[in-house]
C-alpha cells in the first residue's frame, strides 16, 4: 500500500520532502544504492533496539559505538538527499556531494574506528584527531544548513563563536574561553557535544518509533484511521473539521512529523472543510492545528518527548501518564471551537446519513463505548491471567493469545468490505461506522501491543517499541496472503505486495529519521557550549534581572524565548536547547519565590510553547503546507491558526500552578474524575470565550461570567490557598517519623537554606517524590536520592545522590533544613467546582431563553 504522502500532488509531496525527507530527485542508479543504505540503517537500528545483540553475544554495542554509527548513516543521507541549494539540480548527485558524503560518513563514524585508540589518551586529541573532528564539525553544520535549515547552523555556529570569544564577552557573559583544541576535542571526541544525550535518544528510542510508525502507515493504518474518522463525524455539522481533528489525534499516536501529517490528512479533509462552508483560511488553520497537536498526543509524542526522560529522570510511562490529559483537552477544545465555528456558520451537513430516532442514536453510541471497554477488559485481564499462569513462559502465552486475537480480527477484516483507499472528495460517501471499524482491527494490535509493553510491563521505549514493530512486520508480511485465503482470492501476488510495503516502511523511516538525526547531532553542539562555558549558571542571574522575582513574568519570557526559537529551529533542537538553559533556571527561580514547580512541570511547558513554532507566521512549516492546500494566503492562515492554539497555549500555565492537570497529587479514583470533568469543562468554556460563541453570540457580562468559570475551574485552589494555607510546616526533628507515615508516590515539601556558589545565602522550597513507603524514614529518604543527618534539633542534608530525583530537584549537599511542609487539615479546593459550575449553568439558560425569544 502506498504511504499516504504519495497520494498528495507532486508539489505538495515535494514540500514534504524539502522538510522532512529530502528534496533531490536522482537517477534510478543513486536511487536504489540510496535506498540500500537507508534500508540497512533501518536493519541496523532494528537490531540495536532488540535483545537479540545480549541474547546472541554477538553485535553487542556501547552507546557511544552506536551513536557513532547513526550519525555516521544520518551525515552520508543527508548529502545525498539534501542538494546544495534550491537552485541545484535535484535530478543527479555532484561528486561534491559524493565527496562530502564519504567524508561526513567517516568523522561521524570515528569514535567507532578509533574507539580504542582514543579511549588510550582522553583529553590528549593527536593532530589527526583534532583534523577529523574539525572536518566533522563544519560538515556537520553545513549537513544542518541543507536538511534542517540556515537558522539552526547559524544557532550552533553561535554557541561555537561564544565558547571561543568567552573572555572579550560582556561581563554577565564572560567566561575563560576554550582553544580550539578543547574546542574540538570537547564537542566531537567526547559524549559532551555532538556525541551526547540528544543524540542518544536518537539513536536508541526515536529511530525505533519513527520507525513505526512509517510502517503502519505503509500497512493502512493512517487510512484505517481516517476512514474510521471520517464513518464516525462525516455526517455532522462541520464533519470535514472534526474528522480533521480526531485524524489528526489518532494519527498524532504514531507520527511526529507536523508536516506530513497536514499532508497526508488535508489533502482530503482541507477540500472537504471548504466545501462544508469554513473558507480555506479557517480550513487550513484547523488541519495545522490539529497536525502539529500530534506531537503531544501519547503514548508516541514529539521525539523530544523521549528526551524528557533523561532529562528529568522518569519512566517513559510517566511522562505518557502526564502529558496524557493535557493532550486530550487540547483536542477537545478543538474540537468544540470546529463545533463552534460551524454554529456561528450555519452549517449543514455535507453528507446525508439514514435518519435515525435520538435513542437509537444514544442507544448505538452507549453500546459501541461499552462494548469497546469490555473488549479491552477482555484483552487487559487475559494477558493479566496469562502472565500469572505461566510465569517465566508467559511470553509464549501471550504471543499464542495475540495470535489468537490476530486470526479472529483479520477474519472479520476479511468477511467486511474493503475500506476505500482515500475519500472521494467531490461525492463523499459516508461509511457505516461499525463497519468500518470491524475492517481494520488488526491495525489495533501493534497499537496496542507498544501501549501494553510502556503501560503495563513498563519495559523501555526502545524495547517497546522493538515488540510493537515485530508484531507489525508479522501483520505487514501476512494481512493480505490471510484475507485473500478466506475469500478464497489468489495469494501468490499478495506475498509479494506485502514484503514491498516492508521494504517501503523500512526505507520511510529512515529517510524520515535523517533530519531529526542531523538536528539532534546539532543540538548537540549547543549542549556542548553550554556545558564548556558555563552558560547555564549564569542564565539564572539573567532570567531572575529580567523576571525581577516575578515567576508569570519569568514564565512568559522563556514562552517568548521557545516560539522565537520557534520560527526557525525544529522542535527537538528547541526542546534541547531551551530545557539546558531554561528548565533548572524556571524550578531554581521557582523554589526561591517559595513556589514548588515539578521538573516534569518545566519540560512539558517548553515542550509545548517548542511546537507552536510550526504554527505561527511567518515560518511555520505545517503553516505553509495547508496553504498550500487550500490556496489561501499563509500568513492568514497562521495568524488564525495562532487564534484557535489559544486553548493550548494557557494549558502550560495553568499545570505551572495547578500540577494537577498533569494528574499530579491526584490521590484516588473520585479525585481524578473531579479533575478530569472539571479540566474538560473548563476547556469546553474557554473556546466559547474564545470564539464569543456559546449557544448564541455571547454578550459581555457572558463572556465575562465564563471567563470567571474558566478559572475556578482550572485552579479551584487559587481562593481557598488565600483563606487557607495548602502546606503546614513541621518541627525537623520529626522528618523521619513524617516521612515514614506519608502515603506512597507522595511528596513531601523542603524549605532548605544554603549558600550558593556565589556566596549569597539563599532559601529554597523544594518537593521529593517519595516512592512506595518502606519501614524505616531514613531508608526511604535515601532510596528518594538524599540522606539527612539530624544533630542537636537541626537538620543538615548529607548527601545527594547523583542522577536521582532529588538532584534534578535541586537539593544541595550540606544546606539546612529549615523545615518540613506536609498537606494541611483544609477543606478540599473542588468545592469551587460548584459556583463555577453555577456560572455556566446561568449563562447556558440565559443564552437559552435568547434563542427561544428569537
Amino acid at each position: 500500500m502506498a504511504s499516504d504522502i504519495e497520494k498528495a500532488p507532486e508539489a505538495l509531496q515535494r514540500l514534504v520532502a524539502e522538510a522532512d525527507t529530502g528534496g533531490r530527485k536522482p537517477s534510478v542508479t543513486v536511487k536504489r544504492f540510496v535506498m540500500l543504505i537507508c534500508l540497512l540503517w533501518a536493519m541496523f537500528q532494528f537490531w540495536y533496539a532488540s535483545p537479540l545483540p545480549f541474547a546472541l553475544g554477538f553485535g553487542v554495542l556501547n552507546d557511544t559505538e552506536a551513536r557513532s554509527i547513526h550519525l555516521g548513516f544520518a551525515l552520508f543521507l543527508g548529502f545525498l538527499l539534501w542538494p546544495f541549494s534550491s537552485r541545484s539540480q535535484s535530478d543527479r548527485v555532484p561528486w561534491f556531494d559524493w565527496l562530502f558524503a564519504v567524508l561526513a560518513c567517516f568523522a561521524g563514524a570515528y569514535l567507532l574506528i578509533f574507539y580504542s585508540e582514543l579511549a588510550t589518551r582522553p583529553g590528549q586529541p593527536t593532530r589527526f584527531d583534532v583534523f577529523a573532528a574539525s572536518l566533522g564539525l563544519l560538515l556537520l553544520l553545513e549537513a544542518t544548513r541543507r536538511a534542517v535549515g540556515l537558522p539552526m547552523a547559524l544557532l550552533a555556529l553561535l554557541f561555537i563563536a561564544y565558547a571561543m570569544a568567552g573572555p572579550w564577552m560582556p561581563e554577565v557573559l564572560q567566561h575563560k574561553g576554550a582553544s580550539l583544541n578543547r574546542l574540538i576535542s570537547h564537542m566531537w571526541l567526547t559524549t559532551e557535544g555532538v556525541y551526547g544525550i540528544a543524540l542518544g535518544v536518537s539513536t536508541s528510542a526515536i529511530f525505533i518509533y519513527v520507525l513505526f510508525g512509517a510502517l503502519l502507515d505503509r500497512a493502512g493504518g493512517g487510512n484505517y484511521m481516517m476512514q474510521v474518522s471520517f464513518a464516525a463525524l462525516g455526517h455532522l455539522r462541520g464533519g470535514p473539521a472534526k474528522v480533521a481533528v480526531i485524524s489528526s489525534a489518532l494519527n498524532g499516536m504514531i507520527s511526529g512529523s507536523s508536516v506530513s501529517n497536514v499532508v497526508s490528512g488535508g489533502i482530503f479533509t482541507i477540500p472537504l472543510m471548504k466545501k462544508a462552508g469554513y473558507g480555506g483560511v479557517k480550513a487550513g488553520a484547523i488541519e495545522t492545528m490539529s497536525s502539529v497537536n500530534g506531537q503531544i498526543m501519547p503514548p508516541v509524542m514529539g521525539a523530544a518527548a523521549f528526551l524528557m526522560v533523561e532529562y528529568v529522570g522518569i519512566p517513559y510511562a510517566e511522562i505518557v501518564k502526564h502529558a496524557f490529559l493535557p493532550a486530550i483537552l487540547s483536542y477537545l477544545g478543538l474540537f468544540y471551537i470546529v463545533h463552534l465555528e460551524a454554529l456561528k456558520l450555519d452549517m449543514q451537513p455535507i453528507i446525508k446519513r439514514q435518519y435515525r430516532p435520538r435513542y437509537q442514536r444514544w442507544l448505538r453510541a452507549g453500546i459501541g463505548v461499552s462494548g469497546s471497554v469490555i473488549l479491552i477488559a477482555i484483552l487487559y485481564y487475559a494477558l493479566a491471567f496469562i502472565k500469572y499462569l505461566l510465569g517465566d513462559f508467559a511470553i509464549c502465552g501471550a504471543a499464542l493469545f495475540m495470535l489468537l486475537v490476530y486470526v479472529m480480527a483479520i477474519n472479520q477484516a476479511a468477511r467486511s468490505q474493503a475500506l476505500p483507499h482515500d475519500i472521494d472528495i467531490d461525492n463523499p460517501q459516508v461509511l457505516d461506522t461499525w463497519t468500518t471499524v470491524k475492517a481494520g482491527l488488526h491495525y489495533l494490535l501493534p497499537i496496542g501491543t507498544l501501549i501494553w509493553c510502556l503501560m503495563i510491563e513498563e519495559l523501555s521505549p526502545s524495547l517497546s517499541a522493538f515488540w510493537a514493530v515485530v508484531v507489525l512486520i508479522t501483520l505487514m508480511v501476512t494481512q493480505k496472503p490471510c484475507i485473500a485465503l478466506i475469500r478464497k482470492e489468489p495469494m501468490l501476488s499478495t506475498w509479494r505486495a506485502g514484503l514491498d510495503d516492508l521494504v517501503g516502511g523500512f526505507h520511510d523511516g529512515a529517510r524520515n529519521m535523517v533530519g531529526i538525526g542531523i538536528a539532534t547531532a546539532t543540538a548537540g553542539i549547543i549542549v556542548g557550549g553550554i556545558t564548556l562555558t558555563g552558560l547555564g549558571l549564569r542564565m539564572t542571574d539573567f532570567v531572575e534581572a529580567v523576571a525581577q522575582g516575578n515567576v508569570l513574568i519569568m514564565l512568559l519570557f522563556i514562552a517568548f524565548v521557545c516560539l522565537v526559537l520557534g520560527l526557525g529551529v525544529p522542535t527537538t533542537a528547541n526542546y534541547v536547547l531551551v530545557a539546558t538553559l531554561m528548565a533548572p533556571v524556571v524550578v531554581e527561580l521557582g523554589a526561591q519565590s517559595g513556589l514548588v514547580i515539578p521538573l516534569i512541570a518545566v519540560h512539558l511547558f517548553v515542550f509545548y510553547y517548542g511546537i507552536m513554532g510550526d504554527i505561527t507566521p511567518p515560518v511555520g512549516l505545517a503553516t505553509f503546507a495547508a496553504a498550500a492546500i487550500s490556496g489561501e494566503d499563509a500568513i492568514k492562515t497562521g495568524i488564525q491558526g495562532a487564534r484557535y492554539a489559544l486553548r493550548t497555549v494557557i494549558l502550560p500555565f495553568i499545570w505551572i500552578f495547578n500540577p494537577q492537570l498533569l494528574l499530579i497529587d491526584v490521590h484516588d479514583a473520585w479525585e481524578l474524575i473531579r479533575v478530569v470533568a472539571a479540566c474538560s469543562l473548563a476547556m469546553l468554556v474557554f473556546g466559547a470565550v474564545s470564539m464569543n460563541w456559546f449557544r448564541v453570540k455571547n454578550r459581555l457580562w457572558e463572556s465575562l461570567l465564563l471567563s470567571v468559570a474558566v478559572i475556578l475551574l482550572f485552579r479551584p485552589d487559587l481562593i481557598m490557598n488565600q483563606l487557607r494555607p495548602p502546606l503546614e510546616a513541621r518541627e525537623v526533628s520529626s522528618i523521619y517519623e513524617v516521612v515514614h507515615h506519608a502515603s506512597d508516590d507522595s511528596r513531601l515539601v523542603f524549605v532548605i537554606r544554603g549558600m550558593n556558589l556565589e556566596g549569597a545565602d539563599v532559601t529554597k522550597t523544594l518537593a521529593l517524590n517519595l516512592g512506595v513507603g518502606a519501614d524505616d524514614g531514613r531508608k526511604r529518604l535515601s532510596s528518594a536520592g538524599i540522606q539527612v543527618m539530624t544533630l542537636g534539633g537541626q537538620s543538615q542534608i548529607s548527601a545527594v545522590r547523583f542522577g536521582s530525583q532529588a538532584q534534578k530537584a535541586g537539593f544541595e549537599q550540606g544546606w539546612d533544613v529549615v523545615s518540613i511542609m506536609v498537606p494541611a487539615e483544609r477543606p478540599t479546593p473542588h468545592w469551587f467546582y460548584l459556583p463555577a459550575l453555577l456560572m455556566v449553568l446561568v449563562v447556558w439558560f440565559s443564552q437559552g431563553l435568547r434563542m427561544r425569544r428569537s
